[in-house]
């Protein structure tokens, strides 16, 4: 996508909304909240600020810089972008995943099916994407959405065999059964994706058997 367009709303720059992150404190425990920032679109342009602790103003970021945000300047009727995450990675927008990372929006937030943003990543074919997010230390490779599926069963599904191969590079599980009782390798759509995840079992496999025989060795030198 061009520069010249939001990432957002895909218009013109020029013309498009100002987008804001407002930061969400969560009262509770609730792992798909922890870090989770609100998007808007702004009313109008404006420099966020550091010189007040009115309730009325917010925390949050917008165009790179944070600070503290009137909150009339936030469309309170206006709906809020929800999962900006997802849609990056559906779209394979990196410009918009980075912006979202940098404003700690949720590597791990679940949409309304249960979806990561690496399952859309994953299942969207965008090996760009994956790349980035794969490479956040906290990002949870094995998350299941409610049809059971994660990422691997996702990649495997669509044919990506680039997505399943960086995925088993990262160690994510192979022996996860989805509501239908497949694994991934059993929702694989290609040659190439069955066998880079038979290839993987097979090394596990053969290191579990190395491992026993190195026991098994050091029982005989004893």
């Amino acid at each position: 996508m061009s520069g010249s367009f939001c990432a957002v709303c895909v218009r013109e720059r020029e013309t498009c909304c100002t987008v804001v992150y407002v930061q969400i404190h969560v009262p509770f425990p609730l792992c798909s909240l922890i870090g989770q920032v609100k998007v808007f679109r702004a009313m109008f342009t404006f420099d966020p600020r550091t010189v007040s602790s009115d309730s009325n103003w917010w925390k949050g970021t917008c165009r790179g810089r944070t600070g503290l945000i009137p909150s009339n300047y936030v469309a309170e009727q206006a709906e809020s972008i929800d999962n900006p995450m997802h849609e990056a990675a559906k779209r394979g927008n990196l410009s918009w995943l980075r912006e979202c990372l940098e404003n700690k929006v949720g590597i791990n937030g679940l949409d309304k099916a249960g979806n990561t943003a690496l399952y859309w990543g994953c299942h969207g074919g965008h090996k760009d994407v994956v790349e980035i997010l794969l490479g956040q230390s906290s990002v949870e490779l094995n998350q299941q959405n409610k049809l059971g599926d994660t990422a691997l069963h996702a990649a495997a599904w669509k044919g990506y065999s680039d997505i399943v191969e960086m995925l088993l590079n990262k160690n994510a599980r192979m022996d996860i059964k989805n509501n239908e009782k497949k694994l991934a390798l059993e929702m694989a759509t290609n040659a190439q994706c069955a066998s880079l995840i038979k290839r993987k079992q097979g090394g596990n496999i053969t290191r579990t058997h190395s491992n026993a025989d190195e026991y098994l060795d050091d029982e005989d030198s004893d």
